[in-house]
């Protein structure tokens, strides 16, 4: 049988063994073949053997050996990191292959965990096959040419092209605290009672804060007591205990507003602008296509108890 193109031209270049890669590597890396030897658990013999028997069949010297110790020559220095990212990736590519089958990766915002993991559990708990690992991370994107995700939902303005992304929810602000943090004046709470309070705020230039107020009339912080964290979910569990009031978004609250844990005590929310969007590579594997399907049609109900919400209590207005 002809080997293909690709096959043909690997072994027309006659490449060193893995074994002696990993061995040049280790030893550029600690420039000790003693040290060197105890990494990879063999014989310094045997590392001194690998490296002169890889620089004869290259035809150049890696390394210089002296009096102090060793150092790579410049073919030697120019060689190591094409080497060091090779290893890596076929590492990783074993590491991929070699785990579950059925395990789906997902890369979100930290702060969208509060809706979405519940519903991976829901989902694994009603299909035992599949597996789902949610990586939380504070980047709000995703780059499937390097990171090895097979979906992530992202968070920001929508994409412009909508290809292979599922738009979940838009962004929706307003203050929210626990039911008896605020006072209320014939049914209602006024912007003036913000003055004494901690105002928590998910990001340090205190956008989130400063947008609502704006929409509201008021055109500086009503408080001068602030916390800031890094991210809104971590704001939100602030408010949860107590420790004053959070924006928050009520998509990502609507089980803690559900079960009465916190208030919107504002009719008044803003759009920010941006939103949620599932994404993902092409040709998506069948338990993908469930797991789209599932977040999909859970967004779509969420976003109807938020209409539902907006309908009878509360007011929307645009920060666009």
């Amino acid at each position: 049988m002809a080997l293909s193109p690709e096959l043909s031209h690997l072994n027309a270049l006659n490449l060193p063994s893995l074994n002696v890669l990993k061995t040049f590597a280790v030893v550029a890396q600690t420039l000790n073949l003693t040290h060197a030897a105890t990494l990879l658990h063999i014989t310094q013999g045997a590392v001194s053997r690998q490296i002169t028997g890889l620089e004869v069949a290259l035809g150049y010297p890696l390394f210089l050996r002296q009096a102090r110790g060793l150092t790579l020559t410049p073919r030697g220095a120019q060689l190591l990191p094409p080497v060091q990212q090779a290893l890596a990736l076929m590492g990783d590519a074993l590491k991929r292959v070699g785990s579950h089958p059925d395990t789906l990766r997902i890369k979100c915002p930290t702060c969208s965990m509060r809706w979405l993991l519940p519903r991976v559990i829901q989902l694994q708990n009603d299909r035992p096959d599949m597996r789902i690992e949610l990586t939380a991370s504070i980047a709000h994107g995703v780059d499937f040419s390097n990171e090895h995700f097979d979906a992530a939902v992202i968070f920001g303005r929508p994409p412009e092209s909508p290809r292979r992304a599922h738009h979940l929810f838009d962004e929706v602000l307003t203050p929210v605290c626990t039911p008896d943090f605020l006072p209320r004046h014939n049914g209602r709470t006024e912007v003036a009672d913000l003055a004494d309070k901690t105002l928590l705020h998910p990001t340090r230039d205190r956008r989130d804060w400063l947008m609502w107020l704006r929409e509201e009339g008021v055109q500086s912080l009503p408080s001068g007591k602030s916390q800031h964290f890094d991210t809104l979910d971590l704001a939100i569990n602030s408010a949860l205990q107590g420790y004053g009031v959070a924006i928050g978004d009520l998509t990502l609250i609507e089980d803690d507003l559900q079960a009465g844990r916190v208030i919107a005590p504002f009719p008044l929310c803003v759009a920010s602008g941006a939103a949620y969007t599932l994404l993902y590579p092409e040709n998506p594997t069948p338990a993908l296509t469930v797991a789209i399907d599932f977040l999909t049609e859970e967004a779509r109900l969420s976003r109807e108890k938020l209409s539902a919400l907006l309908s009878t209590s509360h007011r929307l207005v645009s920060a666009l």
